[in-house]
């Protein structure tokens, strides 16, 4: 199957052969998927296999995953192979935090491309003041330790909790 050429800044499309390659790029959030998700519903039903690559986003929030969830599901519906490409830290964890693992399973790359290659010719910069060196993605989150000696629980205005 053929697929129409897109032409958008926030979304290149390749297919060669039954497989499709639908590689985002920006912040994925509420204005883009807004924006997107004809497009991905219209891939999702010309598609015998869809591969969605995400390692150009700087940005993907609860409406992001909720759109990546949603095609990963009608894809399976239909009988057609689904695959999430991503390799940033920050999005594996905001996967693995909502328990999403299990539906999107993602790759860390394309098969036959090296990991952390560029998708669809687009450089591999990073938003400004990022730095993939310096950290590991998202740090731990850590439940909040209370210290009931700690001054500051019971400064000029704090309410001292009941023993």
């Amino acid at each position: 199957m053929q697929l129409i050429p897109r032409h958008d800044p926030h979304l290149a499309v390749r297919s060669t052969g039954d497989v499709t390659v639908a590689a985002l790029r920006g912040e994925l959030d509420l204005v883009l998927v807004r924006h997107l998700r004809p497009e991905l519903d219209a891939l999702v039903r010309e598609s015998d296999a869809l591969t969605v690559d995400i390692r150009r986003l700087t940005f993907c929030d609860a409406t992001g995953l909720g759109l990546l969830a949603h095609c990963a599901v009608r894809t399976r519906e239909r009988g057609s192979c689904w695959r999430l490409v991503c390799d940033q830290p920050w999005i594996l964890r905001l996967i693995r935090l909502t328990e999403l693992d299990d539906v999107l399973n993602p790759e860390a790359a394309l098969e036959g491309e090296p990991a952390g290659a560029p998708a669809d010719g687009w450089p591999g910069e990073f938003p400004e003041g990022w730095n993939p060196e310096r950290s590991a993605g998202l740090p731990d989150l850590v439940a909040p330790h209370w210290d009931p000696a700690d001054p500051l629980l019971y400064g000029p205005g704090v309410t001292r909790p009941a023993p």
